[in-house]
């Protein structure tokens, strides 16, 4: 699939069949996490591939809207690092590198037949505090958000989000 045409064209996903997902397209989901860019290329992310049914389900039951996660047969929970954070435990740069790289995993999901959606849960205290009880997650990361990805139930139609009004050229 052509990159405008893919980033076009993706959709949230929030029902998925039974069908699972392979082993490459996921570790190939990873790399291209992984080709996301970061502040000083610190890749201040750590991602915790979620595949027990179990641990699924206790995420939906856990985090508010996000019951499809106990549907999906895989999970991806994108993390911050602190060890590997740009200026120190309070650089607030991770959020938009770890967003980078969650992007490519939504667009990396879609160009291989996949569904998938982002479920924020930071800045949410009572989300990342379920998150880490949850997961056992260690202080140095922070979760920014679990991604359900799985083969689509049915297809979506993309939807034109262009807005030529929020463009201005130069100045505003």
């Amino acid at each position: 699939m052509e990159a405008i045409e893919n980033i076009l064209t993706r959709t949230s996903v929030r029902e998925f069949n039974d069908q699972a997902v392979e082993s490459e397209k996921l570790e190939m989901i990873i790399k291209a996490a992984f080709g996301a860019p970061s502040a000083v290329n610190r890749q201040p992310w750590h991602f915790v591939i979620v595949d027990q049914p179990d641990l699924r389900a206790d995420l939906a039951k856990g985090l508010t809207y996000c019951e499809m996660v106990a549907q999906s047969p895989v999970a991806i929970m994108v993390c911050g690092n602190k060890d590997k954070f740009f200026q120190g435990e309070d650089d607030l740069y991770w959020i938009s590198d770890t967003s980078a790289a969650c992007q490519n995993i939504l667009l990396a999901a879609h160009a291989l037949g996949l569904g998938a959606v982002w479920s924020a849960i930071y800045p949410e205290k009572e989300r990342i505090d379920a998150v880490r009880r949850i997961m056992n997650l260690p202080d140095n990361l922070i979760p920014l958000s679990l991604i359900p990805i799985g083969y689509p139930a049915k297809v979506a139609q993309a939807k034109d989000k262009y807005q030529p009004e929020s463009v201005s050229h130069n100045r505003f």
